[in-house]
């Protein structure tokens, strides 16, 4: 008995651990069903994804919900979703529901669909901003009319086995609870109404469920040190390796290369690396009072583009950024005594989309930090991250020992011209 309860307990902790991200540790994407009105064999209810995670979005192609109904229920109609299939239906006569199956899959609809199929917060083909970016596009909702099922609070039987892909695997749902009904307001906002009945699902994710590799890595330079700190090798992982294309392949003009297929499938430009994505951290400069970094990043996958993306960095001295210039920045306060997290992202309608890999599949800017004299200094990689995400999945750092290092008979005050140039040429090579 003390052994099954000793592996019962090993299960759990591993099992939330996988999903514990301590840089956004109440990161979860909650679905919430609201009843607002009954039907003579069910009801109608209306459904919202809330993506509650700072710096990770559902990206395209957007995500996937799926439960099992716990009798009988069928979808009669869905307004701003669909189910991708409809099951066998054949058993009705007159009306045909929407969806028969017992385990039905529902995608958000693509934009421009007829208004008379929109809902509110509906339409985006299943993305949806991270919290941390934008609160008022982290939001995706349909409307659903269930038949067959109880029609009263005390019948009515909770769906189950709640799945989420957005858009692969990743997400772990746990059981829908009753929670408190859900007020609304009028549009006037002098009456509330209430939900005849509230449920919610809450889904976390895990980069280990994920994917077995990373999917990004990190490379570091400085004005101080020519050395260039690559990526690992093989960071991401070499399974892509027989299939990646040189940069300078035939294979690029071909056309459709850069259509995405429908299994994702990358087609990876060859680096020793093997990642979809490279972050660069450059120590560029430094001042009297301030001191000057750029970042980089690049996309490797000819197949894949990058909207709404969104890249958290870890480094004390984010508690003191004094300006970006070319990315919009917001500090992220997971603790509220710690200070040295912030998420980057792209300017609306400049930047905020990477591009397939090419001469345009790159996005950069620089951050300009003021110095704390009691923390501040050059030595031992103090200069570099401790943690980069990119869209919420953790990139992999080099070795802190091959860090470039602060040269013992150089003040910190080097020209920064030569290493600067070998930045560039680094960049225009890979």
């Amino acid at each position: 008995m003390r052994l099954v309860i000793l592996v019962l307990c090993v299960i759990v902790l591993f099992s939330n651990a996988g999903a514990y991200d301590p840089l956004d540790p109440n990161g979860n994407v909650t679905i919430k069903w609201d009843i607002v009105s009954w039907t003579p064999d069910g009801y109608v209810a209306d459904v919202t994804l809330y993506n509650f995670q700072m710096f990770r979005h559902l990206m395209n192609p957007g995500w996937t919900l799926g439960w099992t109904w716990a009798k009988k229920e069928v979808i009669w109609s869905m307004i701003g979703a669909q189910t991708t299939e409809q099951g066998d239906c054949s058993k009705f006569k007159g009306n045909i529901p929407h969806c028969c199956k017992k385990i039905p899959t529902v995608v958000d609809l693509l934009p421009g669909v007829p208004y008379n199929q929109q809902f509110t917060n509906c339409c985006k083909g299943g993305v949806v901003a991270a919290w941390g970016q934008d609160p008022s596009q982290a939001i995706s909702s349909f409307q659903i009319s269930v038949g067959q099922a109880g029609t009263s609070n005390k019948t009515v039987k909770l769906p189950k086995n709640f799945t989420l892909l957005a858009p692969g695997p990743g997400y772990t749902c746990g059981r829908a609870k009753v929670v408190p009904s859900t007020t609304f307001l009028t549009p006037d906002k002098r009456r509330k109404t209430q939900a005849l009945m509230t449920w919610n699902v809450t889904c976390t994710y895990s980069q280990f469920l994920a994917r077995k590799n990373p999917a990004c890595c990190v490379s570091l330079s400085s004005f101080y040190n020519e050395t260039i700190t690559p990526c690992p090798s093989c960071a991401c992982g070499c399974q892509n390796k027989r299939n990646c294309v040189k940069s300078d392949s035939k294979i690029l003009s071909m056309v459709g290369v850069h259509t995405p297929k429908k299994d994702n499938e990358p087609l990876m430009q060859c680096t020793h690396h093997m990642c979809p994505i490279r972050v660069h951290w450059h120590v560029k400069q430094n001042y009297k009072d301030y001191w000057r970094v750029k970042i980089a990043i690049t996309n490797f996958n000819y197949r894949m583009n990058y909207s709404l993306w969104t890249l958290a960095i870890q480094h004390p001295n984010l508690n003191n950024v004094t300006q970006v210039f070319s990315f919009d920045y917001k500090p992220i306060l997971p603790y509220a005594s710690i200070n040295d997290t912030g998420m980057f992202f792209g300017m609306k309608y400049f930047n905020d989309l990477l591009m397939e890999a090419g001469p345009t599949g790159n996005v950069q800017s620089e951050v300009l930090l003021q110095k704390d004299k009691d923390t501040f200094t050059f030595k031992q990689g103090w200069a570099f991250p401790r943690k980069v995400y990119f869209n919420g999945d953790e990139c992999m750092l080099p070795p802190p020992d091959s860090y470039p290092f602060l040269p013992n008979s150089s003040p910190q005050t080097l020209n920064a011209f030569p290493a600067l140039i070998l930045s560039l040429i680094f960049f225009l090579v890979l």
